[in-house]
């Protein structure tokens, strides 16, 4: 694939992964342009709040691991 057919992504990868002990695990992943001036904790709130619209019952899941880097190489 060329860089002229990719799917437009944002200017950070993102990786959560959400747990609820004994029950479930959920690792999600995608890539974000946070708006001007967004820290990392909004940035993280924002994500988790949208993987947990994806899967409500993780409302009360912890939080294993959040990663947050620059979409380049």
């Amino acid at each position: 694939m060329t860089s002229q057919n990719a799917p437009q992504q944002g200017s950070h990868h993102w990786i959560l992964t959400l747990q609820i002990p004994g029950e479930v695990t959920v690792t999600d992943s995608g890539t974000w342009t946070p708006p001007a001036g967004a820290t990392r904790y909004d940035v993280f709130a924002a994500i988790r709040t949208y993987v947990i619209a994806q899967h409500p019952p993780l409302s009360r899941a912890n939080t294993l691991f959040f990663s947050l880097e620059p979409n380049q190489l």
